[in-house]
């Protein structure tokens, strides 16, 4: 994206327009929410075909293969959609991943959806249509928007205990928020959860697609980009704070995963944020 956050609107006409393209399912490099407020949609996500009747919410993690066909019911068809970098949303981003990693759509009770979402996001919108948006603003209403989202998945779940893998990668993913920062490896997490390394990269992969290492990178990129972009710290000094011994090493890493050095990111964003 050339922007930390895009919000669009799908109506009638554009349900009809998707209904009409070439939609083969695909993955994008960034996080997208759908707030449906009439019509359904026809989502395809984790290799399984899912309809859903409005309200609801999906959550689509970057690198998922999904595709999504709005459907015109009763004439009426209304959905919101935020895509975002996940460093945008760096403080909440992982419970995102934790809350629907087993599941990516929502229906949400007529009787709780009392229009927080939708109103929040149209705010969003507008602030980013004025003619220097106030980033900061957007951040706030989107991190509100998660909030509220997060708080009505725990109400929808289920009494009983998850899955062992669904309760082991949660608490992976609890542990990983509070140690990101530290130089630790593998074995440290696999400690923590009295298993062996093989089986959490197991779970891990069938769960995110990605091995122990890849997500604790992951996380540590996330936060670097937050960085990079909220405070003046140097690179050097994100690098040590993240954990990395050698700025030269992050730097490197930075560039594999992000295609720029983190100064290039910095500049890049700081143009665009100020432009």
């Amino acid at each position: 994206m050339d922007q930390p956050v895009k919000i669009f609107r799908f109506d009638v006409e554009e349900a009809k327009k998707v209904a009409s393209s070439t939609n083969e399912p695909h993955i994008h490099d960034f996080e997208e929410i759908l707030i449906g407020m009439e019509g359904s949609i026809e989502h395809f996500i984790d290799f399984e075909t899912t309809t859903v009747d409005a309200p609801y919410v999906c959550f689509v993690s970057k690198g998922k293969v999904h595709r999504v066909k709005p459907i015109v019911k009763d004439g009426k068809c209304d959905v919101w959609v935020i895509r975002f970098g996940s460093e945008f949303a760096a403080e909440i981003i992982f419970q995102l991943y934790a809350a629907f990693h087993n599941t990516a759509n929502i229906f949400w009770p007529v009787e709780r959806f009392t229009g927080r979402l939708p109103v929040l996001t149209e705010m969003m919108y507008n602030e980013l249509r004025q003619s220097n948006p106030d980033f900061s603003v957007i951040r706030h209403l989107l991190n509100a928007v998660i909030s509220i989202v997060l708080s009505e998945k725990q109400k929808q779940q289920p009494t009983a205990i998850s899955s062992n893998q669904n309760e082991t990668f949660t608490n992976f993913l609890a542990i990983l928020e509070e140690n990101f920062r530290r130089p630790l490896s593998v074995g440290y997490y696999a400690e923590k959860l009295f298993m062996s390394t093989r089986n959490l990269n197991l779970i891990c992969q069938n769960i995110l697609q990605q091995s122990v290492s890849e997500i604790i990178e992951t996380r540590k990129l996330i936060e670097a980009k937050n960085l990079l972009i909220s405070t003046d710290k140097t690179i050097a000094e994100i690098a040590y704070e993240l954990g990395y011994n050698e700025n030269s090493y992050f730097s490197n890493v930075f560039k594999k995963k992000s295609g720029q050095t983190p100064g290039e990111f910095r500049d890049e964003m700081r143009s665009l944020l100020t432009s």
